[in-house]
């Protein structure tokens, strides 16, 4: 016979001896309840449960711990946020009993009511008083000795927005810096942030002349001042990790940037042009899933392409000979999907495009400005950059959009010169004037070569491309020369 069945047999004896005894002539005295001393068949077994072994395990452990302490220490309210997959016992962890007593409650409540015994030699112990009690309020900045009641404060808005309350001055950080290989040769990706919003905006210089720990080149460096100042409590590992280092990081080569470093004189502008510099807006579909609608992942391909090619210049020691120099400038990637609008109303306004609608009407039938974007953060990393600000070597902006110059030189950016960008497509019908039926370019084999986008070196075409392009010219004012044939477009 098992333990158990033997357990069972015992539980239904005592069960009968106990229906004996309540249907007894008399009742028991307290002497057979409680059972003597060589008479202990008279006596009935506890009907309350045994005690739980993890009970005595508990009070083994904690010292003074009651049934109530077991109940929370084990099994903790579901409404705990500390206590997810509490009744799972594979997720339970032991915690300090040190750290449990300064845990304080997220939520505090403050009773009105004096204590039961001062109430009731008031007489005033089933009054109710006539003051409303508050709400429960926040606790959690406040000392749980002394918890005060507080005003309800004003609920915000559901709606999320990304931006942050306003300050009096913009102020933009760069908080990391790498180099990235690329087909069109390294560059340095530069992460920033800022008060105005929470979207980490991008600077992608090209400047190969940084791999070089001697700066000493014919042309200054293109550096954050942001990321080369100290910060506070850093060590060198420290500086170098985020990426405020010189020359070519290796583990050979570890050396991290000083304050200042970088060159505070100017080249001449007669020899050595100046940085060229694209100001770009994200776009996901052109640049990750390779959309035809627009040319933004072209055009980003495009600007690295440009800013990375080699630049002849006159040799300083002997004016009759020329030398080369790397391509230096950088693409400044600022948050902004579909002119502003977000990627959500960018996608509304693809169907509505598909209904016969044009790009700005899309937007304004969605409850948008034609164009969102704002170019003040842009500006403020130009300046970070020592690219066009006061005191420093302009810019060759490469641009098609007359806005876009004046919204940065309204932010006190210096531009030189305009360079255009015209699409690939565009460029290869103007200059080969194919005829009206070849309608779709195929790539040659040879022609085949990899960029930095969806599209890569390849270029954008198709009738949305073309609708698209002529919106920015004829209702944007975008400088861009058009064909008077339609078809030759």
């Amino acid at each position: 016979m098992s333990h158990h069945d033997h357990s069972r047999i015992e539980d239904s004896l005592a069960d009968l001896a106990l229906l004996d005894m309540l249907t007894a002539p008399a009742p028991p005295s307290a002497a057979d309840l409680a059972g003597k001393a060589g008479k202990k068949k008279h006596a009935y077994k506890r009907r309350d449960a045994d005690l739980d072994p993890l009970l005595l395990a508990a009070a083994a452990s904690y010292g003074q711990v009651t049934r109530n302490h077991y109940a929370h220490d084990f099994y903790p309210a579901v409404g705990d946020p500390r206590a997810e997959g509490a009744y799972d016992w594979t997720k339970w962890q032991p915690e300090d009993p040190a750290a449990r007593q300064e845990r304080r409650p997220r939520l505090k409540y403050v009773s009105r009511q004096a204590p039961r015994s001062q109430k009731a030699k008031d007489g005033k112990e089933n009054e109710t008083e006539g003051v409303v009690a508050e709400p429960l309020q926040c606790a959690d900045n406040l000392p749980l000795s002394s918890v005060k009641p507080s005003p309800p404060s004003v609920a915000s808005s559901s709606t999320s927005t990304t931006h942050l309350p306003p300050s009096a001055e913009l102020d933009v950080k760069c908080v990391a810096r790498t180099r990235v290989p690329t087909p069109h040769g390294p560059v340095f990706l530069h992460l920033y942030h800022n008060n105005r919003d929470n979207k980490e905006h991008l600077a992608i210089v090209v400047d190969p002349a940084q791999l070089q720990e001697d700066s000493a080149g014919l042309a200054p460096s293109i550096r954050s001042r942001t990321l080369d100042a100290v910060w506070p409590n850093e060590t060198e590992m420290d500086r170098i990790t985020r990426g405020a280092y010189v020359g070519r990081l290796s583990p050979k080569s570890q050396t991290p940037s000083r304050p200042g470093q970088q060159r505070t004189d100017l080249p001449n502008s007669d020899v050595i042009p100046c940085p060229l510099v694209r100001i770009h807006s994200e776009c996901f579909t052109g640049e990750t899933i390779g959309s035809m609608r627009c040319d933004c992942g072209e055009q980003l391909d495009e600007a690295i392409r440009q800013i990375s090619q080699p630049i002849t210049i006159p040799s300083p020691s002997d004016p009759s000979r020329s030398v080369t120099i790397p391509g230096r400038g950088a693409v400044i990637y600022m948050r902004q999907e579909g002119r502003g609008i977000g990627l959500l109303s960018k996608i509304r306004a693809y169907n509505l495009q598909d209904l016969g609608h044009d790009t700005v009407t899309a937007n304004l039938m969605l409850g948008h400005q034609a164009d969102e974007r704002g170019y003040a953060i842009a500006g403020a990393i130009l300046r970070d950059l020592g690219l066009g600000g006061d005191g420093v070597e302009g810019i060759r902006l490469l641009t098609n959009n007359p806005d876009k110059m004046q919204a940065l030189e309204k932010e006190g950016i210096r531009i030189v010169e305009r360079v255009p960008m015209v699409p690939r497509s565009w460029q290869r019908r103007q200059h080969k004037h194919e005829s009206d039926d070849v309608r779709v370019h195929v790539h040659e084999e040879d022609e085949r070569e990899k960029g930095v986008t969806m599209i890569g070196t390849g270029e954008v075409y198709g009738e949305d491309l073309d609708k698209y392009l002529r919106t920015k010219v004829l209702r944007m004012g975008h400088m861009l020369p058009l064909l008077s044939d339609v078809s030759e477009i």
